[in-house]
């Protein structure tokens, strides 16, 4: 390019970029981007082209283009360029789109600039990208990017209100996806994406009320994934996502009305907390997701769930499984028996052997319901006399009530010797627990023999003391082996 074409700025910036000088043309620190105006700070792109594809330099010199407040016209076209030089465009307003389709450089910063939109799928940097408190208006494509030390996001305004405002599908982060206070007005793109730190959007809001907020599928975090305060609309989803930590919706509002609001099926993490978050708005999809704790209050959850093949070690807080019981009931798919193990089984590992009875419980009584009408009678019973064997102390208040019913009953009407002058003394409430108890013989049971209606009284006392007895055992041995 021939430098006598240049204006009193461009020269100074083609003179200052060998040394890797800054160029600072702002009025003040506090100064708009979108308001810089006049030819005195103009500079053309094809200039900043030029610099940073064959700008020279002497052996002892870094070059670097470093430029604070200028407006840049024309639109600066760098794809499929390989850029030996840092980038520091900070506080610009860029006249047209950025175009940075398959480019390589070692760092790029855009801090505090307003872009039209940022074109830059395969985009490769050595360093870091820093886009913190950019204004762009359009859309920011980073899709398949290599981005060696982290994006920077925080506090940027992105994106027009529909489609996708941050596309990083597929890409590769070396460091974090740093983000916090984040406004994206149209949908965050993370699929498949694989980030070696952690992806933080703590604060952030994020509106894309007829498509998904967030589509982080497959998304692979090293570290965290901290959502903390993000206020979305859309779908947020999860569906695959690998996070090595925790995932965090501390004290975030997730909003889809009539759709899927959080959808993390397939999902696996250490931790998944919803902590003092907002009732979610919205279907909540977790199938065949794997965490270690998952820290909810039951009133954050929706409605309708989904949560076939959920696993999980521990709830927190920790509450009475009433509480944890309403979720499962208003599960889509209806009953489900493994989502009952898993919350029996999360109270069994704590010690907490009541509650998790009292899950097992339920379960069978949810199991009831889709039974044909006989075996729901048959439950009815079973559920009436013993809790279907999860309460054992049920079925001792019914022997405790047939003894004193036959000890009642035998002791008014004595039945007769099976042999005249041989056999022990009757004995009424002896007789009644020979008949009750299955395995102890007191002798008093084939020593007397009753006959009419207390005969078929023998009979009922003794099929019901078996399954009683049963049941109380089982109880005792399942008490013990959890000592």
């Amino acid at each position: 390019m021939d430098i006598t074409g240049l204006t009193p700025l461009e020269r100074r910036i083609w003179q200052a970029f060998p040394r890797g000088v800054a160029t600072d043309v702002r009025r003040d620190e506090s100064e708009d981007p979108a308001t810089i105006q006049g030819a005195e700070r103009t500079v053309r792109a094809e200039v900043i082209r030029a610099l940073l594809l064959g700008g020279s330099s002497e052996a002892d010199e870094a070059p670097a283009l470093r430029i604070t407040g200028a407006s840049i016209t024309g639109v600066l076209d760098l794809q499929h360029a390989e850029i030996r030089h840092p980038i520091r465009l900070t506080s610009c307003h860029f006249q047209h789109s950025l175009e940075l389709d398959g480019t390589q450089t070692r760092q790029l910063d855009l801090t505090g600039s307003y872009l039209p939109a940022l074109a830059a799928t395969s985009l490769r940097i050595d360093g870091a990208l820093r886009l913190t408190n950019c204004r762009i208006a359009g859309s920011v494509q980073l899709s398949n990017a290599e981005i060696s030390s982290g994006i920077f996001l925080d506090h940027a305004h992105i994106g027009t209100g529909g489609g996708w405002a941050l596309q990083l599908d597929h890409a590769s982060v070396g460091a974090d996806v740093w983000a916090p206070g984040l406004v994206a007005l149209g949908g965050i793109r993370l699929s498949t994406a694989h980030v070696e730190g952690a992806v933080d959007l703590e604060d952030a809001q994020v509106k894309n009320a007829n498509g998904d907020a967030l589509d982080a599928a497959r998304l692979t975090v090293g570290t965290v994934l901290n959502a903390g305060g993000l206020t979305t609309e859309g779908r947020v989803r999860l569906t695959g996502a690998k996070v090595a930590g925790w995932i965090s919706f501390i004290e975030a509002k997730l909003s889809n009305p009539g759709g899927v609001a959080l959808g993390i099926s397939s999902c696996e993490a250490t931790q998944l907390t919803l902590r003092d978050a907002q009732p979610v708005s919205g279907d909540v999809k977790m199938h065949y997701a794997s965490f270690k704790v998952i820290e909810a209050a039951p009133q954050v959850w929706p409605a309708t769930v989904r949560l076939e093949g959920l696993t999980y070690e521990a709830l927190t807080p920790r509450l009475p499984a009433a509480d944890r019981l309403t979720l499962l009931q208003r599960d889509a798919d209806g009953f489900v028996p493994h989502s009952y193990e898993q919350l029996a089984a999360s109270y069994r590992r704590v010690g907490d052997d009541a509650d998790s009875r009292a899950v097992q419980l339920a379960k069978q009584r949810r199991r009831r319901a889709t039974l044909p009408w006989y075996a729901r009678l048959w439950g009815y019973l079973q559920d009436a006399t013993v809790g279907y064997g999860f309460r054992p102390t049920r079925a001792g208040g019914w022997l405790l009530a047939l003894l004193l019913l036959g000890s009642v009953v035998y002791g008014m009407h004595h039945p007769l010797p099976a042999e005249h002058g041989k056999g022990p003394e009757f004995n009424a409430p002896i007789y009644t627990l020979d008949l009750l108890l299955p395995i102890i013989d007191f002798g008093q049971q084939r020593a007397f023999t009753p006959t009419g209606v207390y005969q078929w009284l023998s009979y009922l006392l003794i099929a019901v003391g078996w399954v009683l007895a049963t049941t109380v055992a089982a109880g005792i041995t399942r008490t013990l082996s959890r000592q």
